[in-house]
């Protein structure tokens, strides 16, 4: 192993069996402060310079061959896209079938490999995004997808190197959980990958997701294809390199651009579908659920489906809560990224007695949020959403909102797409608790206000619960130990990721492992120690060193 912080592990060796049982020390990646004059900011500065006007040609990459079809797509920036960052191509159903093949026939030596080796290759790969691929693979994600340089950080460096390292850990420990043994016989766990392929399909909004979406599945011995989000592509392919360089051999991941149908149906219709490892949208999720039930009699095991699909997230807020606590949480958790976060709050319930200060306080934030080129403004706040089609879909809910009688904008509530695709952060008050606005995910710096009267709050809590089928995450702001307490009993299934006086985002690695159920997923809790187990088919090995030389129990006499 190499070193990440410092890298302990002790060997056991008995006479029918060998494993390590491993103490890995593993620290939170530091986030860099890029202040005027650091060396960190004149870096950056440079990797950004360096992309200014340049398209970079991103082909499939099946094995080691580089391969380009006829299918031309672009990837434009967001806050400029007369930019166009990344010329790409779609894998065809022919090269995607190809790539499967050519997965398939390097399984059986990557599984067979030891997992200290396997791990090696996230650490590696961690220790590079931490120091000379930083710069590169932040500029990639400010400009392909509208980050500023704080949210980059966050992602694209700490979380992704957070991923690498703690699963690598987690990996490596995992080989010390052992069943007991008993007396004349030995057990032994093997974590094996899956007997087939894993699909990872990734979304645009964090670069540290695509990563560990493809990763964490080879890491535990599987083989890999990787759909990487059309608006990602350039900071996805700079770190499917540096897996490569970290020594990911050929056919392991296969770096293949698809449109989303054609991928779908390619992979849910190869027998050698062993998993899905998804974040997205519901309706692109349901789809592939219900063709791997359809296909079920074509394959060898039973898929493992996972997915990570968004949410409704709420903040409730309690007659004793810190005010300013709940103003500026909510300005960030709903407008940080443009509300491009699976987690970002959009929906606030408010009791009457504070709304009065609460408003007050939001507009007044929301008067000094800058939006714009997070490029050339580091004072920017968040910057245009990603495409075209999200910038339609949040036009329509500003639309809904400037036309309905239930729903008040208080603040923004304009758009424009000529430079860029941007939108004001938005915040809208709604006299219906039940209005779609309130239930529905908007993937946008809309903010949707419910105000209740204050002793109310139990109904709002069954309400907030109610309203909406996702449940991925929420945050209570209540100073009243009890309200806390009856909040966690009346919300325990309306959030994977709960939070207390603070705001529903910024869940950290091994921190806060994340994920949620109903509508929002499988919660299988990436940045989490469970997560590895996942993707593996776990054998247990009994050694028995006492040969059995009767058939007869003693009772038969």
């Amino acid at each position: 192993l190499i070193r990440v912080q410092s890298i302990h592990v002790c060997l056991l060796v008995c006479s029918f069996r060998t494993f390590p049982c491993a103490a890995v020390e593993v620290k939170n990646e530091p986030i860099l402060g890029f202040n005027e004059g650091s060396p960190e900011r004149a870096e950056l500065q440079k990797a950004l310079d360096d992309l200014k006007g340049k398209t970079e040609e991103i082909p499939c990459v099946v094995g080691d061959e580089h391969v380009w079809t006829k299918d031309i797509r672009y990837q434009l920036s967001p806050f400029n896209h007369s930019h166009k960052l990344a010329k790409f191509c779609y894998a065809d159903k022919d090269l995607l079938n190809k790539a499967i093949l050519a997965s398939v026939a390097a399984r059986r030596e990557w599984d067979l490999k030891p997992i200290q080796d396997r791990a090696q290759v996230l650490f590696k790969a961690a220790d590079i995004i931490s120091g000379p691929k930083r710069a590169e693979i932040l500029a990639k994600t400010m400009i392909g997808q509208g980050k500023t340089v704080v949210q980059a950080e966050i992602d694209a460096a700490a979380e992704l190197i957070d991923f690498f390292r703690f699963n690598a850990k987690h990996a490596v420990e995992l080989e010390s959980q052992q069943p007991l043994d008993s007396d004349g016989s030995t057990n032994t766990m093997l974590y094996r990958g899956l007997e087939g392929f894993v699909a990872a399909v990734a979304p645009f909004n964090f670069t540290a997701i695509g990563g560990n979406l493809a990763g964490t599945p080879a890491l535990m011995g599987n083989v890999v294809l990787w759909k990487p989000s059309d608006t990602a592509m350039s900071a996805s392919y700079a770190v499917y390199n540096v897996l490569r360089e970290s020594g990911l051999p050929p056919n392991i991941i296969q770096f293949v651009p698809a449109d989303g149908p054609v991928f779908g149906d390619t992979i849910t219709s190869s027998e050698h579908l062993a998993g899905i490892n998804f974040t997205g949208s519901v309706p692109t999720f349901k789809r592939l659920w219900k063709q791997v039930a359809q296909n079920l009699d074509i394959y060898k095991n039973f898929p493992r489906v996972g997915g990570e699909c968004g949410g409704k997230n709420f903040h409730f807020v309690h007659k004793s809560a810190d005010v300013r606590s709940v103003v500026t949480g909510t300005i960030r958790s709903a407008f940080e990224y443009g509300g491009q976060k699976c987690s970002a709050c959009s929906r606030m319930y408010v009791p009457d007695s504070l709304w009065p200060q609460i408003k007050q306080g939001l507009l007044d934030i929301h008067k000094q949020l800058k939006v714009g080129d997070p490029v050339e403004d580091w004072s920017t706040f968040f910057s245009a959403v990603i495409d075209d089609k999200s910038f339609a879909r949040i036009k329509k809910w500003l639309d809904h909102a400037k036309s309905s009688p239930k729903l008040n904008i208080i603040a923004g509530g304009h758009c424009d797409d000529k430079k860029g695709y941007f939108v004001e952060p938005t915040i809208i008050e709604s006299t219906d608790p039940q209005e779609a606005i309130m239930a529905e995910e908007i993937f946008g710096p809309v903010l949707s206000v419910y105000v209740y009267p204050e002793n109310n709050y139990k109904e709002v809590l069954n309400l907030i619960d109610n309203t909406s089928p996702y449940a991925l995450t929420g945050a209570v702001f209540a100073l009243d130990k009890n309200v806390v307490d009856e909040a966690a009993k009346a919300l325990r299934n309306a959030a994977g990721n709960y939070y207390v006086n603070d705001k529903s985002t910024g869940s950290i690695v091994a921190q806060q492992p994340f994920g949620g159920a109903r509508a929002s997923g499988t919660n299988d809790k990436p940045g989490g120690p469970h997560y590895v187990l996942r993707w593996t088919s776990p054998q247990v090995v009994k050694a028995t060193h006492v040969p059995l030389k009767e058939w007869k129990y003693p009772y038969m006499g």
